[in-house]
């Protein structure tokens, strides 16, 4: 396949409500020639933001490879439910699990250069590691050379604490220039990890924003959990600055907000918007279906802003 120096085409298998495509974009250099998906809540965000021809509504199972355009990157973040730690850790036993070998179906066939694969951390750790082994067997064995790193949205500028493990895979051995891993730099502090105060604050809707009390301090929202009945385990909620992982489980997030009132504290659950921002989309992104599913949609989405990151990674090393 020839290789066009000036921009990067990619396909977008799984792609939800477009965070691998929408992070890709706005790094610059790259161009979407195929993607597809099979939820039609997801199917309906991604065509109404990106209104693309190439889109397709459709199980990855029932698509010839050869009917793919050929592409120089493929991007998938798999379904992830089957490994983890939240769910019941099925792995390549449940169906869904099984759809990595839709990746390595393609790739065999349309062989791009690079790989760029995003699921849960707990993939590590499937199966006591032979998961991930029979992973890299895979992509081995169909001559990429492979490279990955867990990666934490909050050292992306997003206030959410979300581990995922990225996977970049190589065709043809081992390249002169590696991506990962990503280590602290001036511009990426881990320990601080962007937990700023203002990107706390960036994070809280409009409508929760409560303006300055007598004192002129600004009285919005403290992020946190609770263990228990809270008024019975106030003296154990400790604040913090970001959501814990944003969950396709609908409504029922876990990520509790504490919204700080003159006359005590009350809970609630974030918003559809603030969880557009916690994963780095635009204000509403989701919006056009119901609450539950764009809950459950950027629940299962990749923080656009990690793939931003890794896309200048990716592009500087192509050039």
């Amino acid at each position: 396949m020839e290789i066009e120096m000036n921009e990067i085409r990619f396909i977008d298998l799984f792609s939800g409500i477009g965070g691998f495509r929408r992070g890709l974009e706005l790094s610059g250099g790259y161009r979407c020639v195929w993607s597809c998906d099979n939820n039609k809540y997801a199917n309906k965000i991604y065509t109404d933001r990106f209104e693309e021809a190439n889109h397709y509504s459709v199980d990855i199972r029932k698509v010839r490879a050869s009917s793919i355009p050929d592409h120089d990157l493929l991007c998938a973040g798999f379904p992830c439910q089957t490994f983890s730690n939240a769910g019941d850790r099925q792995g390549f036993k449940d169906p869904r699990g099984t759809l990595f070998f839709e990746i390595t179906r393609i790739a065999r066939h349309k062989q791009p250069h690079l790989l760029l694969l995003e699921n849960v951390k707990g993939l590590l750790s499937h199966d006591e590691g032979e998961t991930f082994k029979t992973i890299l067997w895979e992509l081995g064995r169909l001559g990429y050379w492979v490279e990955w790193q867990v990666l934490d949205s909050l050292w992306f500028g997003v206030p959410q604490k979300r581990e995922r493990i990225f996977i970049i895979g190589h065709l043809g051995g081992e390249p002169t220039r590696t991506m990962l891993p990503i280590r602290e730099t001036g511009q990426l502090d881990f320990r601080k990890a962007k937990r700023s105060q203002k990107q706390h604050l960036n994070c809280i809707d409009a409508n929760f924003y409560k303006g300055p009390d007598k004192h002129g301090q600004r009285t919005v929202i403290a992020i946190g959990h609770t263990h228990g009945h809270f008024k019975q385990e106030s003296r154990r909620f400790y604040p913090q600055k970001h959501l814990r992982t944003i969950v396709a489980q609908g409504g029922n997030q876990r990520n509790i907000i504490l919204e700080m009132l003159e006359k005590g504290t009350r809970l609630r659950y974030p918003t559809p918007l603030e969880c557009e921002r916690a994963q780095g989309f635009h204000d509403g992104w989701t919006e056009g279906i119901n609450n539950t599913q764009r809950y459950k949609c950027l629940g299962n989405a990749v923080t656009t802003n990690v793939i931003t990151f890794l896309g200048h990674r990716i592009m500087e090393a192509w050039k």
